[in-house]
């Protein structure tokens, strides 16, 4: 089994590679793999024309489509983004779609986005926040490219947290009886919680 450890930039391909590259993806010699994989260093995969290989990279970021990989022996192995099942969310004007984004970026959910639709996968809690905000989910097959943005280095930054465990102070307005828990937080909000029974 062929074992490929390089990531190679489309840009430092030759002329000749470049041809390679085509003539693989004529026969089917190359890989179809989903967001969850690409996100991966080590996997072992099928090509699209049933030729199982392995992939043994250092720690980067998630594999592009389009990107290719390299072997020791100079074999190239183009990657595609494949087809899944994704929820694809639009709405009535491009104020509400954005407001939408907004809210599916507070939760650090992988999202991709075109001019009239977002796209993450599925997840029946933020579809029904979506709907509450007024805009349309419906289940599509697509490549998933998610956006890169500032976190692009972090592996794994896909944890799916729906409340707010990073705790960013949302808490003001709790009124169990925790109220000497706020002032050992040191926080400089301008409310005091030593009153509040």
């Amino acid at each position: 089994m062929k074992i490929y450890t390089q990531r190679l930039e489309k840009s430092d391909l030759s002329t000749e590679q470049q041809t390679t590259i085509e003539q693989q993806k004529q026969a089917k010699n190359h890989l179809c793999l989903d967001f969850d994989t690409r996100q991966r260093s080590r996997f072992k995969a099928k090509t699209e024309s049933n030729e199982t290989l392995g992939v043994d990279l250092p720690r980067t970021a998630t594999l592009k489509s389009g990107c290719v990989l390299a072997n020791s022996q100079g074999d190239l192995i183009q990657i595609m983004a494949a087809k899944q099942t994704l929820v694809e969310v639009t709405a009535d004007n491009g104020f509400d779609l954005m407001k939408g984004a907004y809210h599916l970026g507070n939760r650090h959910v992988p999202l991709m986005i075109t001019p009239n639709a977002l796209y993450f996968e599925p997840d029946h809690v933020l579809e029904a926040m979506l709907s509450q905000l007024g805009l349309q989910t419906q289940a599509v097959q697509a490549p998933f490219e998610p956006e890169t943005g500032a976190y692009k280095g972090s592996e794994g930054g896909h944890a799916h947290s729906h409340h707010h465990a990073s705790g960013h102070s949302h808490s003001h307005s709790n009124s169990h009886s925790h109220d000497s828990s706020h002032a050992s937080h040191s926080h400089s909000h301008s409310h005091s919680s030593s009153s509040h029974d």
